[in-house]
């Protein structure tokens, strides 16, 4: 195809792939197409899949299908499938969906000038070799988020062998991004007018070691805390074994670093873990929560479980909501079992029925329910900085250092702030995923009055 012409991209799935989808629509538009989905017409649709969950599956198929259906209709040029699902799937997604003009694998996000040019009439592109992770040049990415927040991807692929997951089938071995390139695109994050990067890979605590035969994620740190212009660093996602000292120490003294930990467990109970093939079991998790509590005072922390695994008894269950209840944490997140082909998971013995999964997952979203709001309650009274996100219903709203972009809880409050900018806020009233309060020096709130639409919306 020639240059300058049109592209419309689609972005499924997780923080990872809206970076993947920045950096592919930066290197096109270096080379002269125009990336905006808001016009009628298009030369070329672009889906970047997602193939994690076999929901996500079933959501990337209908996109590959609707973009089709506008190619079939004139709205559309060319069709491009990529990202996860390709790479996943490989010859089977074109028998599953077949008719696109290519299928691109993961990893290959700084030459898609040159897939597009390679697009032939009544040919059709496919390369699905092993993931080669190309780093896009950090200059060409085109920022589509909130202008001061932005995710910043370290590493990308996993060496663990969880059971359930189907990650490292797809996305390779771990592979660090390095430290230099790192601290170049927050450089480059910052320039744009970016104040809060978040750190993104399957296992950031992991970053560092392929390259420098060392776990580096505290020097890291150290490095990215002294970028000007950047004023908060959020850390995602921990490994439970591998939040070290190290890791603790940098947490707790470098003032940039948010004190915010996601650190997804899984499960509590030992056989359900060993089964997951994760490390550990409650009772250590439970004293590294304790450490980090006493190194880091108001540190927020959230996790994700996994209910119904195969061969979870009545007994791992209730060890595990016993543990949510001892643990205490600011947000809790929770899947039902998804039975992933490819994976062990998937061929174990024992499992779980769909009610069974249903009545589990209630139960620990209402067991955390109550926990979160009496976190939240321990803020009354007390003082929060917040990021402004945007104004709503004559509120402001922002995320503290205990929301992340997107899965946590928001803080509406009267004040005079605008969207970008850090307020200090005072805390007056607390539900169950939200917080509410007024600037400091601001007087006009009544306490009391809540905005519409702050009642709970997504899981813990």
């Amino acid at each position: 195809m020639s240059e300058n012409g049109t592209v419309k991209l689609v972005t499924l799935g997780c923080a990872k792939n809206e970076v993947d989808s920045e950096e592919i629509a930066g290197v096109l538009r270096k080379a002269g197409h125009r990336v905006d989905g808001s016009v009628k017409k298009h030369d070329v649709t672009i889906i970047n899949t997602c193939g994690f969950l076999e929901a996500s599956k079933e959501e990337s198929i209908r996109a590959i299908k609707d973009a089709l259906r506008d190619r079939k209709s004139g709205k559309t040029g060319k069709v491009v499938v990529a990202g996860c699902l390709v790479q996943r799937l490989g010859k089977d997604l074109e028998r599953l969906v077949p008719g696109a003009d290519a299928y691109v694998g993961v990893g290959q996000m700084g030459r898609f000038d040159e897939v597009l040019s390679n697009l032939r009439p009544k040919a059709t592109l496919f390369e699905v070799a092993a993931p080669h992770h190309r780093w896009a040049e950090v200059p060409t990415r085109a920022r589509t988020g909130k202008p001061w927040s932005a995710y910043l991807k370290v590493s990308e692929g996993c060496d663990h062998q969880c059971t359930f997951c189907t990650i490292p089938s797809f996305r390779g071995k771990h592979v660090s991004k390095p430290l230099e390139r790192v601290l170049e695109e927050a450089r480059f994050l910052a320039s744009t007018g970016c104040k809060e990067i978040n750190l993104i890979a399957q296992d950031v605590t992991q970053y560092g070691y392929d390259l420098y035969r060392a776990f580096t994620l505290p020097k890291l740190l150290r490095e990215l805390n002294d970028v000007d212009g950047i004023e908060w660093i959020r850390i995602l996602y921990f490994y439970p074994n591998r939040l070290t000292d190290e890791v603790i120490e940098a947490m707790a003294t470098l003032p940039k670093v948010a004190k915010y930990i996601d650190i997804p467990l899984q499960h509590a109970h030992p056989d359900t873990l060993r089964r997951m093939k994760r490390p550990w079991e409650g009772e250590r998790y439970l004293k590294v929560f304790e450490k980090v509590r006493e190194a880091i005072p108001d540190v927020a922390i959230r996790s994700t479980f996994i209910v119904g695994f195969p061969g979870e008894t009545q007994e791992e269950f209730d060890y595990l909501i016993d543990f949510v209840k001892e643990a205490k944490m600011d947000r809790v997140g929770a899947f039902m079992f998804s039975r992933e082909p490819g994976t062990p998971a998937e061929a174990l013995e024992g499992q779980i029925s769909s009610k069974v999964k249903r009545e589990r997952y209630d139960r620990l979203m209402r067991t955390q329910q109550g926990l979160s709001l009496d976190v939240n309650r321990n803020w009354l009274g007390r003082s929060l900085t917040v990021l402004v996100e945007e104004e709503r219903d004559g509120w402001l709203v922002g995320r503290s250092h205990r929301d992340a972009p997107e899965i946590d809880g928001l803080v509406y409050f009267k004040g005079t702030a605008m969207s970008g900018e850090f307020a200090q806020v005072e805390i007056t009233e607390a539900d169950t995923y939200d917080l509410f309060g007024a600037q400091h020096g601001f007087s006009e709130l009544i306490k009391g009055a809540k905005p519409a639409g702050s009642a709970p919306r997504k899981p813990l």
